[in-house]
């Protein structure tokens, strides 16, 4: 299978299906010398862990990472890190009846016409347990990234028709509400709004936001390696995500250019902007001001209702889903999102480390002949 690789110096391969004994990632090109702890990694998967409440799946997993390579003694070598976490609630059998037919929202369909076969427990390697990988990668991402002064923050931005308003919003909360909301209030309604769907058996889609500060200007290209394309592939590269803006984004379309663009001006002598509808990004390259990307995800394909689907034989039947599903993707996909965005962010940063002679020789004139 082609495509289970992204970035270019900081480059992250992940692998396994949500019923196989395992899953994991393999990240190529961390700096040595970061300190870095299974507890450093742990923190974020905790975040994404199924069963937390009762508005996500009961399936039950600790999924504990653990790292297998390119560490030794507390600090990276530089050499291909890979981490594992294994795969200990497993119930296949919930999915023996659909093996041979097709779940609306899924893509068995799609699998079955590019391959011929698939896994059809629990997806297999389309599953969101796919994203387990992404996370144990951002989460070093995240830590590069923290100690050259950048912080990257996801978070619930609306459930359904229920959005966080902005003067409420507390960073604490993002860690303590059951949606990863950062307005509590906001988070009580969407919970009701979630219970309801429940007893109907039915799901709910939302809408993530990450917003990054202490970028500086200049990183990104201009043309095909635009870093808000980039941020785009890899926001749109999760599962069931079906949009994503950057910025003011989609509203930007019914304004004048007086109203749009962003003003600049002097401040303690640098330049800054006194509004930010651009996101964080001119031109395909960063500007210093707070990245801002959004992203907007379906309501979970597998409900309890019946459907109407049909079968690898072409017969037209009703299913009913079993197994554990969460009714709502966003709030565990929101750490899936920020670590994309850091894994994204730190791969151009590498790759802007050569744009320029003057950088080229700072860098090797400061550091002199290598030592032996």
């Amino acid at each position: 299978m082609a495509g289970s690789t992204f970035g270019n110096l900081f480059r992250i391969t992940t692998w396994g299906e949500s019923h196989g004994p395992a899953l994991g990632v393999v990240i190529d090109g961390c700096p040595a010398g970061l300190a870095l702890e299974e507890g450093d990694i742990q923190r974020y998967l905790d975040r994404r862990k199924p069963g937390q409440s009762k508005i996500t799946t009961s399936r039950s997993e600790a999924d504990q990472g653990e790292i297998l390579s390119g560490v030794f003694e507390g600090r990276t070598t530089g050499t291909p890190i890979s981490l594992l976490v294994r795969n200990t609630s497993q119930i296949s059998r919930d999915y023996s009846e659909i093996a041979s037919c097709y779940r609306p929202g899924h893509a068995d369909y799609t699998f079955d016409q590019k391959y011929g076969f698939r896994d059809y427990r629990g997806g297999g390697r389309s599953s969101g347990r796919e994203t387990l990988g992404r996370v144990a990668a951002g989460a070093i991402a995240c830590k590069i990234l923290g100690q050259l002064g950048i912080e990257v923050c996801a978070y619930t931005r609306s459930i359904g028709p229920i959005a966080m308003d902005p003067a409420r919003f507390e960073a604490d909360a993002i860690r303590e509400t059951r949606t990863a909301m950062p307005d509590r209030e906001a988070d009580a309604q969407a919970v009701t709004y979630l219970e309801d769907a429940i007893k109907r058996l039915d799901s709910v889609g939302g809408v993530m936001e990450c917003r990054v500060s202490g970028v500086p200007a200049g990183i990104g290209d201009p043309v095909f390696r635009k870093l808000d394309a980039l941020l785009a592939q890899a926001a749109m590269s999760i599962g069931a995500v079906k949009a994503v803006e950057i910025g003011d984004g989609t509203s930007v379309s019914s304004r004048y250019g007086s109203e749009n663009n962003d003003a600049f001006r002097m401040e303690r002598d640098h330049v800054v902007k006194a509004t930010n509808h651009a996101g964080g990004i001119l031109g395909g390259i960063s500007d210093g001001s707070d990245i801002l990307v959004r992203a907007h995800v379906k309501p979970t394909p597998s409900i309890y209702a019946p459907q109407q689907t049909v079968d690898s034989c072409g017969r037209e039947i009703d299913i009913q889903i079993k197994g554990r599903h969460d009714p709502i993707i966003v709030p565990r996909a929101v750490v899936v999102l920020e670590c994309m965005t850091a894994v994204t962010l730190l791969d151009a940063m590498m790759a802007n480390l050569c744009c320029r002679m003057d950088s080229l020789e700072a860098f090797y004139k400061a550091s002199g002949s290598p030592k032996i």
